[in-house]
């Protein structure tokens, strides 16, 4: 095959992420990248943030939550011993609250200790899950950016906060620092069209975009929610939505403030005297919105990576699973299967709050109006219930929807994440079958491997477990089957086509003093996708803490490629597939590849976590899906670990990379993202630890 059909056939492959260069070129800003740029530290004057730029950032808020004991000895072992800014952390114990041993309540008095030693935002057990308490004290607040130590961290989305989560090693950075880095993600447009029917509800939305756009459409990005369907949706929905785009891929998802936040906070403000969230501060928020409309939305020409559109009129309630996110069916579709249940779960922090509450309280009192006889669980059914706050506890109890739940037979649980994270009473047994208004339903995430779990809304909740089999709540209410009409649901995406634009610039790009300009090696390509980190660095040597660099550089990779150790040498560029790095947090998996010598890897995508280890640890870790598939194209044929015979050379300031045949001939070259000085610090440093003492010996 020629280079010229080469180069054809590597774009045609390129259907995974990639960062526009238009928008590098031209174009307004996203809205992300509007919240990233306010809270970006140290960029040159008149410097624009893009999607694909490493930049410094200082959060409004983190977030940690029972992992803040985990937290601690880290913060501990760089040096630090003051936070740097005591009104920044925000600690929240929610996931084990149900554990009353006493190692496990030593760990929460530590942490409540060093809370209150430090000055800092202190919620106890019981006070309901980290993310719901952040919106309701207002500490993830319209337009600014809160990121927090766990991955559904997205939810502040749903108030126009852009949320984001970071690793236990950013968050200790941040403690000591105030700041980490963050490389801005490609942000896809998602259309909400129409209005969603009477009993469809932003669970339902969140469950069909994960099945519907299966295919990694949104993975490692930012989802801005717009179109008419949006503004329709209550704060509620809006929040249910941001917190699953998690399970859909993304690192956030973000909506705009708009009329029907506003006027959430206006009843919010009503609850009583409140340092954050009171009628001055949600007066200046509608002041600063109508002052200057344009920082709260898009640019009207911002470039996005992709849209993705949904007509809610068509939505139909949608049930997720099996154990999968990524599978899910109408209800209509479903129900007719009678699929028996053993438990049911109203909990979580996707969906337990007050109108989640009092949606399958409705059913209850529906199934009882139309029946004349107080309304029960089904015989051998179990359901639980959390309010997502202690806040939500008592409006549900004012209300009447928590006794209407209990009386039903409905097992209350503390406000907590409990059966949702696998922990506490409730879970799932080996042969059981589950129905879950929760955000995940993993193989073994709610208890038992061999049980099997569906998610959907809270309404299908209720008439489930009162009903005894996934149903829809007419069907619990009338006592024979009514499940939904099935229609199809329309829904479908948009090419973007790259805006006209001068080249890009490179004069005003450098490198910091110690930080290579660009870095040259073999090319080792390795062409799997989902290479994991059990694949790079065996789970077997996770926990043995002896293990030298040397002993790290002969098992590294032996999962995928026992050869790859072998063949490797110093100062190699490996290029890798997709979502590279995925599954555990281990940073082990990013210091085995630099005890193998390598500085670079470049790869079609790679998981967050993975990414931000590596860099955290010295590793700089670039995506150019081009590239591979360019690769892919050119060796057909590769094994696990190919040399390729191919030369590299990779522009880290300027963004490009060239590959050169044996003879020294230009083969193929393409552009990659700028390492920025956030990264390049990082890097010079050798790991964001050693950044972190730097920065606080240069300060003391």
């Amino acid at each position: 095959m020629s280079f010229r059909l080469l180069v054809a056939a590597a774009a045609a492959q390129a259907r995974r992420r990639t960062y526009s260069q238009a928008a590098r070129c031209s174009g307004g800003q996203t809205l992300v990248e509007k919240i990233a740029q306010r809270h970006a530290v140290d960029l040159a004057e008149g410097e624009v943030v893009r999607s694909g730029d490493f930049i410094g950032i200082r959060p409004h808020h983190i977030m940690t939550h029972d992992n803040t004991g985990a937290v601690i000895p880290k913060f501990s072992s760089i040096g630090a011993r003051r936070l740097a800014d005591a009104r920044q952390p925000v600690f929240a114990l929610d996931h084990d609250i149900q554990n009353t041993s006493a190692k496990n309540q030593a760990k929460y008095a530590g942490i409540e200790a060093f809370a209150k030693t430090h000055g800092s935002k202190f919620y106890p057990a019981g006070r309901g899950i980290a993310h719901q308490v952040l919106v309701e004290e207002g500490h993830a607040w319209p337009g600014t950016m809160v990121v927090g130590s766990d991955s559904h961290s997205n939810m502040y989305g749903g108030v126009g906060c852009l949320g984001t989560p970071v690793v236990r090693t950013d968050a200790a950075a941040i403690w000591a620092t105030t700041q980490t880095w963050w490389q801005a993600p490609p942000v896809a447009r998602v259309e909400l069209r129409g209005e969603l029917a009477p009993g469809v509800v932003g669970k339902d939305v969140i469950v069909a975009l994960c099945a519907l756009f299966a295919n990694d459409e949104v993975l490692n990005h930012a989802v801005e929610f717009v179109g008419d369907g949006a503004s329709r949706l209550p704060v509620e929905d809006r929040l249910a939505i941001a917190n699953m785009t998690t399970e859909w891929g993304a690192l956030a998802g973000l909506f705009a403030v708009d009329d029907v936040t506003l006027r959430w906070y206006d009843e919010r403000a009503e609850r009583g005297p409140h340092a954050i969230v009171n009628p001055d501060t949600v007066a200046k928020l509608r002041q600063d919105v109508a002052a200057d409309p344009s920082r709260w939305t898009a640019d009207s020409d911002a470039v996005y990576a992709k849209t993705l559109w949904l007509d809610l009129s068509s939505l139909t309630p949608h049930v997720a699973g099996p154990d999968s996110v990524k599978i899910a069916q109408p209800l209509g579709e479903l129900e007719p299967r009678q699929v028996n249940i053993n438990k049911a779960y109203l909990l979580s922090c996707v969906n337990s709050r007050q109108k989640d509450l009092r949606e399958a309280a409705d059913v209850v009192r529906g199934v009882q109006k139309a029946r004349g006889v107080p309304a029960k669980v089904a015989p051998g059914v179990a359901w639980y219930v959390a309010a997502a706050s202690s806040q939500v506890l008592a409006d549900a109890r004012a209300s009447g929807d928590w006794q209407v739940l209990v009386d039903a037979g409905a097992t209350p649980l503390p406000p907590g994440c409990g059966p949702c994270i696998g922990l506490g009473v409730g879970l799932l047994e080996d042969g059981e079958v589950g129905i879950s208004a929760t955000n995940r339903n993993y193989k073994g995430r709610m208890g038992s491997k061999a049980a099997h779990t569906y998610l959907s809304s809270p309404a299908v909740v209720a008439a489930s477990a009162l009903q005894g089999y996934i149903c829809s709540p007419e069907t619990a209410i009338a006592g024979t089957s009514h499940p939904p009409s099935a229609r199809p649901v329309l829904y479908g995406s948009e090419v973007h086509k790259a805006k006209p634009a001068a080249a890009v610039s490179t004069d005003s790009a450098s490198a910091i003093s110690g930080f290579p300009q660009s870095l040259s090696g073999r090319l080792i390509f390795l062409p799997a996708d989902n290479l994991n980190t059990d694949g790079i660095y065996p789970g077997k040597y996770t926990y043995q803490d002896d293990i030298s660099r040397e002993q790290m550089r002969s098992i590294v990779m032996e999962n995928y490629d026992p050869e790859f150790a072998r063949l490797v040498r110093a100062d190699d560029i490996v290029v890798a597939g997709a979502n590279f790095g995925t599954g555990s947090s281990r940073e082990q998996a990013a210091t085995a590849i630099l005890a193998a010598g390598v500085r670079l890897v470049i790869c079609a995508s790679a998981s967050e976590t993975f990414k931000r280890n590596a860099v955290n640890n010295g590793l700089l870790v670039l995506e150019s899906p081009v590239l591979v598939a360019w690769l892919r194209a050119a060796f057909p044929d590769a094994p696990l670990t190919a040399v390729t015979g191919l030369g590299a050379v990779a522009d880290l300031v300027g963004g490009k990379l060239a590959l050169t045949d044996a003879k020294g001939v230009l083969a193929f070259e393409t552009g990659l993202p700028k390492v920025g000085k956030a990264a390049q610090e990082i890097i010079v440093a050798g790991g964001l630890e050693n950044w972190v003492r730097r920065r606080m010996a240069a300060e003391s």
